[in-house]
């Protein structure tokens, strides 16, 4: 067997009995199973960089996932074909970027065994889940975290506010595309999930009952998997031998 494999095998039956967050971090109050100060890294657009790690090639993944991540990507594992492992951890960002890149991540996987991995401490939230899971193989380190919610095109409280200031049908033309592209995007990432073998579960199970507002009575809108969580859906996907 190859001798990372063995290490993640090892490291899997190791985060079954691994609390998720190291001791002393501060959990969010409004979202318990999260770190309430995620360290998502504040980099505006994400940051790619190559480093070396006991002769290994890794490549370093930090920041907002913007529209043109796939471009630059492509070209950093282009350049540099003795990356084995991405390590990852952003806040989110441009949803299609984010699956286009995961998409990328498992093109290149094809050609050379690439491991994805949050680790500790780091936290990958949003967008930044579905350029995760296009490793082939995949492992969060005990207290990284893997961070969902509720995919919503509601955040935008410009063209909202802009909608109503317009009128009736201005607010029902908006409520019209912003039902249309959730109905794509739930659609987008059931098919992506399909294709980098995770559990479609994961959609129905978990991101979906996350509610995409916060109300006075609950607050909580995002969630992080527990280590059981995230082999049940195939997150990771390291197994005992």
């Amino acid at each position: 067997m190859n001798p990372w494999i063995k290490s993640l095998t090892a490291w899997t039956a190791m985060v079954a009995c691994t609390a998720a967050t190291p001791p002393g971090m501060e959990m969010d109050p409004d979202n318990p199973t999260c770190p309430a100060e995620p360290n998502w890294s504040d980099y505006k657009t994400m940051v790619l960089t190559p480093f070396k790690r006991s002769g290994e090639t890794v490549l370093l993944a930090e920041g907002r996932i913007d529209s043109e991540l796939p471009a630059r990507l492509e070209k950093i594992l282009t350049d540099n074909p003795a990356i084995s492992e991405i390590w990852i951890r952003s806040p989110g960002g441009d949803a299609r970027a984010g699956n286009a890149a995961g998409l990328l991540i498992r093109k290149f996987s094809k050609e050379r065994q690439m491991v994805t991995r949050i680790p500790s401490g780091w936290t990958c939230f949003s967008a930044c889940n579905f350029v995760f899971m296009g490793g082939r193989a995949r492992t969060i380190d005990p207290g990284g975290h893997f961070m969902v919610h509720m995919f919503t095109m509601t955040g935008d409280k410009n063209a909202i506010q802009s909608s109503v200031a317009m009128g009736a049908d201005s607010t029902t033309e908006l409520i019209s595309d912003v039902e249309r592209e959730a109905a794509l995007m739930a659609t987008e990432d059931n098919d992506l999930l399909i294709r980098l073998d995770v559990s479609r579960d994961l959609l129905s199970d978990i991101m979906y009952r996350q509610k995409a507002v916060a109300t006075e009575s609950d607050r909580s809108t995002r969630r992080c998997l527990t280590p059981a969580e995230a082999l049940r859906y195939n997150v990771i996907n390291i197994s005992p031998d």
